[in-house]
């Protein structure tokens, strides 16, 4: 089953994010006009794109435990998938615009980039899956691991205008897991205009396309995000809330 979570032209301009679900021994194919970033979320399955093998993708575990495989597929090629015990996989995709994409490859888990960010109570785990220093056309990928009670994506950055280096525009989507999964966050989206909270739970997406994005697991909850993000260039520079840019000086 595939489900759509964020829709281009509906939620961004860019990015699409579904959800596709395998039973044991199911097969699907799918073809994107744009290039694709499909993470492993649980289970495993065997991928091939345009006929040719790449192999086994999967997650030993949940979200939680580790980093799990990724298949990267650029614009127009076939992904075919078959998971022999059940496979959820979330898929990422965004136009290559007038960017060369990249070759098809398998992105492996133990291979991804694992960084601490933050201090106390904003302190988190990060997991680079597509970075901007992988080959690829708009796309990059990462994860986010949050302890009870923590902040995340703090102090609040934004990064919705195009003025490098001090600020890069991209757009971006998160999706939400929670252990135990009763869990849930507030999300807090702010400009100089506008302010809302939103409560999120496990399964839950926010497409973000501007403004400054914080977000605080409930406390006992342990927080998981998968976060998506697509622009016209591939530049990681978040513009920290001036307000707030003191926290992460100090430290």
């Amino acid at each position: 089953m595939l489900t759509t979570l964020a829709a281009r032209g509906r939620d961004t301009q860019l990015l699409e994010l579904r959800l596709l679900e395998l039973a044991p021994g199911e097969r699907t194919s799918l073809t994107d006009d744009g290039e694709v970033c499909a993470v492993v979320l649980a289970g495993g399955t065997e991928v091939m794109v345009d006929g040719v093998e790449l192999g086994a993708a999967s997650r030993r575990g949940d979200v939680f435990d580790g980093p799990g495989d990724a298949v990267y597929v650029p614009p127009g090629q076939q992904l075919s998938l078959e998971s022999p015990d059940g496979v959820k996989i979330a898929i990422a995709a965004a136009p290559a615009g007038h960017r060369a994409a990249a070759e098809a490859r398998l992105l492996r888990g133990p291979a991804h980039p694992v960084r601490e960010a933050g201090s106390g109570n904003w302190s988190r785990s990060i997991r680079t899956i597509l970075g901007p220093d992988e080959p690829a056309a708009r796309l990059i990928v990462g994860e986010t691991i949050s302890p009870s009670g923590n902040w995340s994506s703090y102090p609040p950055h934004k990064h919705d205008r195009e003025d490098p280096p001090r600020e890069v525009a991209l757009e971006e989507i998160y999706l939400y897991r929670f252990r135990p999964e009763g869990g849930f966050a507030l999300q807090v989206l702010y400009d100089d205009a506008h302010e809302e909270a939103r409560v999120v739970h496990d399964g839950d997406t926010v497409a973000i396309r501007s403004g400054y994005h914080p977000v605080v697991a409930a406390p006992g909850y342990e927080l998981y995000y998968l976060w998506v993000m697509a622009g016209d260039g591939r530049q990681l520079a978040p513009f920290l809330d001036p307000e707030h840019a003191w926290v992460e000086e100090r430290g």
